[in-house]
């Protein structure tokens, strides 16, 4: 079996002579490279993309009622206060709805704008693939959340970015305010049967007023006392016998009276309770509050963004310095193993 011996010592001194011995193809071949890389990078072959971003920071709270209204409970909300990385999350998260995706193919008419087959039998899933591409949402370091949107024109940019705000504001108040709905609804509910069995007590109230029931205890014993006097001071049997009387429809609805009274006083208690329940759920249900803070606005872009003719120029001559420079020497080991095997 024949041993592999070195050519020669690839040292310091050899690499700067085999620069020197090949400069011309070393040179020739990054400049021609370069040269392509120019002529590729232009808009000939690659279309250029313009950029346009929003920055927008999530609110902490988004309920009106519970920042602005009367609570019940001490509530430390700020209407004004920035979220934090739960709420960032959770605007990504609406970011990639379907919602905003079909509205905004919808609106900007995405498949003709992107040259995509709109009869083509995976036309969506093209779509799809696009707007991910072009289009991308991301948390930033300071909680906020960025939307950028690459195209080729730096007004369509500009004008997606911004939509994009606008329906993020629209599907988070919408979603809010449909659960705020059924919460309203619920309220309302509650609502309507303490008022009716509030009514309902009133009117058996009444009822007992008209019977000469209308404060129990204070009548029962100014009655008595006067029943009482009479007993003692032998005065007309009528008037006895109408005291008497009295005390008897006392006895007969006052329990009823009593009970309705003290029932009738806690209940119209939750009532009010309910009441302000109720305004509170209406307000959330008919009004809503920004989910973002806007911290810039998409505007053109004046300058592409992609491509980066200087770095693919670079990437390109120094691509074929290093492709030229391997192929040599490689060309040269198997030359010199073959001259060493003859």
């Amino acid at each position: 079996m024949r041993k592999f011996v070195p050519v020669m010592e690839y040292n310091s001194t050899f690499l700067l002579q085999f620069l020197y011995q090949w400069r011309k193809p070393l040179l020739a071949l990054p400049l021609v490279a370069g040269l392509l890389g120019v002529v590729a990078s232009s808009s000939w072959f690659i279309m250029p993309l313009y950029k346009s971003s929003v920055i927008v920071f999530p609110a902490t709270t988004n309920s009106v009622s519970k920042v602005l209204l009367p609570q019940t409970s001490f509530s430390e909300d700020d209407m004004l206060a920035f979220g934090a990385e739960e709420q960032a999350e959770q605007l990504i998260q609406i970011l990639n709805s379907d919602e905003i995706f079909d509205t905004i193919a919808v609106k900007f008419n995405l498949l003709k704008h992107y040259d995509l087959d709109p009869t083509g039998k995976y036309k969506m899933t093209y779509l799809r693939e696009e707007f991910n591409d072009k289009i991308s949402f991301q948390r930033t370091q300071f909680m906020s959340v960025e939307i950028q949107v690459l195209d080729t024109d730096p007004k369509m940019a500009a004008d997606i970015a911004n939509e994009i705000v606008d329906m993020l504001d629209r599907v988070k108040s919408r979603i809010q305010r449909n659960r705020a709905g059924f919460g309203f609804k619920i309220v309302k509910g509650e609502y309507d049967k303490v008022r009716d069995d509030v009514l309902e007590m009133d009117a058996e109230l009444r009822n007992l007023r008209k019977k000469g029931v209308h404060d129990y205890e204070q009548q029962s014993a100014v009655i008595s006392e006067q029943l009482a006097t009479a007993i003692l001071e032998e005065k007309d049997k009528k008037i006895v016998r109408e005291l008497q009387n009295m005390l008897d429809t006392l006895a007969r609805y006052g329990g009823r009276y009593v009970a309705l009274r003290d029932e009738l006083y806690l209940l119209k208690q939750e009532e009010v309770k309910i009441r302000t329940k109720l305004d509170q759920a209406r307000v959330d249900a008919e009004q809503s509050m920004p989910a973002t803070f806007r911290v810039t606005k998409a505007i053109p872009a004046e300058r592409k963004t992609y491509p980066v003719r200087w770095l693919i120029v670079a990437v390109s001559m120094f691509s074929a310095f290093v492709g030229t420079m391997l192929f040599i020497l490689v060309a040269n080991a198997i030359k010199d193993l073959r001259l060493k095997e003859a």
